[in-house]
């Protein structure tokens, strides 16, 4: 079954979704893991609190570029609070296999950069912060 999700994390980097610039959107923003160079950018057009229309763009490896692909089509059409509410489990469980902690700030980037463009809840739990949160 991994098999299955690793070749659906590579069709997202070979064939990402949503990819480019939007020419006006309503909120940008863009960030960079320090650690290994992974860049996203998101555009988001918002009309009456819905995404309309939603772009990424960036450079990093499978894991960023592919993870950011599918949050695009995870929050075209929703509204800035269900934006606001996708954690980073949600990020991690949409992946579909085990990503170790020195990977999930490469899962994650595209979601801390959506979180800061609509001034979200991002909380940075990352790594082990994660594993603690299913014990709660």
């Amino acid at each position: 079954m991994d098999d299955i999700y690793r070749e659906y994390i590579l069709d997202h980097y070979r064939d990402p979704r949503n990819h480019g610039h939007l020419e006006h959107p309503t909120i940008a923003a863009a960030d960079t893991n320090p650690l290994c160079g992974d860049r996203v950018e998101i555009d988001l057009l918002v009309s009456d609190d819905r995404v309309t229309e939603v772009r990424f763009s960036g450079r990093g490896c499978a894991i960023s570029q592919a993870s950011a692909s599918m949050l695009t089509e995870r929050i075209e059409g929703a509204t800035l609070e269900e934006l606001r509410a996708i954690t980073p489990q949600d990020v991690l469980e949409m992946l579909g296999v085990p990503i170790g902690p020195a990977r999930q700030r490469c899962a994650l980037l595209g979601l801390r950069v959506l979180h800061q463009g609509i001034d979200g809840p991002y909380t940075g739990q990352m790594d082990d912060d994660l594993d603690n949160e299913d014990s709660d």
